[in-house]
């Protein structure tokens, strides 16, 4: 192990979200962490959803795919992957999700400090399990912050916002992949959630923004996953010309890549949203279920677009009230004037 002053150098894994919105938001930990050890050597244990991020992370030395799906027990998998990470000497682990099963690895790694909230029935698996208070910490990124600090301590603002870096190769070469150009200024709308239909603004709202970008002299990128295949196709028929649909044809640092070619994005509260944030763009972020107190997109480039209604925010995958009037009634005039 490397040495510094005579003494062992800190090796920490973070055990990182399986939620690409969350895993964005993980890097203000990574900065926190950095900040008070300019040489701790960080690594990232993520899901293959999210671990292609921690390459992009700037203070991240290493990712380490966990080949897991989301919600999967595999006991016998997680006991092989922590065995295989005990000769990597780590000092500390820092547990992000909240789960029982996202201890095990870091226990079956013999790592001697396991830290995290203290979630799911983990006494053992945590050996500096914290307990969580929702008032001192209302934002996710300060729960997350807040583990890379003794307990009790005040985390002090300004906080850092998540980076990430940017493949100005891949992004030429996919631009030239999908015959994409910078003829006309880049808008990306972003229609998809993995959450749910709570969170997606409608189809014929999106299409009518992209309508009225294209007459503006933008030219409109859309782009989510394969899910979001058919709510991107429903919108590019209700839009002649000016638009391209990549839903479904970019892999996740593709669409980082091409997203940070944009002159700004309109997007759902999504993990696109959240990546796009943390490269700079400027975003405007519509919100209907969930809340902005909560997970905002962060940094001085993004504006939210929300309907203060009694029922909102609800967190619900689907609409107690069966109307959606938060998304639903939210017009596509507000977004353009915001634009």
């Amino acid at each position: 192990m490397a040495e510094r002053s005579g003494l062992s150098k800190t090796k920490v894994l973070i055990v990182a979200p399986a939620w690409v919105g969350d895993m964005v938001m993980a890097h203000c930990l990574v900065q926190i962490l950095r900040q008070n050890d300019p040489d701790m050597e960080i690594h990232m244990l993520a899901p293959p959803a999210t671990e292609p991020l921690a390459w992009r992370m700037p203070g991240v030395a290493r990712a380490i795919e966990f080949d897991l799906a989301h919600g999967e027990l595999a006991l016998a998998r997680r006991r092989r992957i922590g065995l295989s990470l005990v000769a990597e000497g780590y000092t500390q682990a820092i547990v992000l999700p909240n789960s029982f099963k996202s201890a095990l690895t870091p226990w079956w790694a013999k790592i001697p400090r396991r830290t995290g909230w203290q979630g799911e029935a983990r006494i053992g698996f945590l050996n500096d399990r914290r307990r969580l208070d929702g008032k001192r910490h209302p934002l996710m990124i300060e729960r997350f912050m807040a583990l890379a600090l003794p307990p009790g301590s005040r985390l002090e603002p300004p906080y850092p916002v998540p980076t990430l870096t940017v493949d100005e190769q891949n992004a030429a070469q996919k631009m030239r992949e999908f015959g994409l150009d910078f003829s006309h200024p880049v808008t990306v709308l972003c229609p998809g959630a993995e959450f749910g239909i709570t969170k997606r603004w409608p189809t014929d709202h999106y299409a009518a923004v992209a309508r009225h970008v294209v007459t503006e002299g933008h030219q409109v990128w859309l782009i989510g996953s394969p899910k979001d295949i058919d709510v991107c196709k429903a919108i590019g028929t209700r839009v002649p010309n000016g638009l391209a649909n990549l839903a479904g044809k970019t892999s996740l640092l593709d669409a980082v890549d091409l997203i940070a070619q944009a002159e700004r994005v309109v997007t759902n509260d999504s993990g696109l949203m959240h990546i796009a944030s943390a490269l700079r763009i400027r975003v405007v972020a519509i919100f209907g279920s969930t809340s902005a107190d909560f997970t905002p997109p962060l940094g001085e480039h993004a504006v939210v677009v929300r309907n203060d209604l009694p029922c909102s925010p609800c967190f619900a995958r689907e609409c107690p009230l069966g109307h959606m009037n938060c998304l639903n009634e939210l017009s596509p005039r507000q977004v353009i004037e915001v634009l």
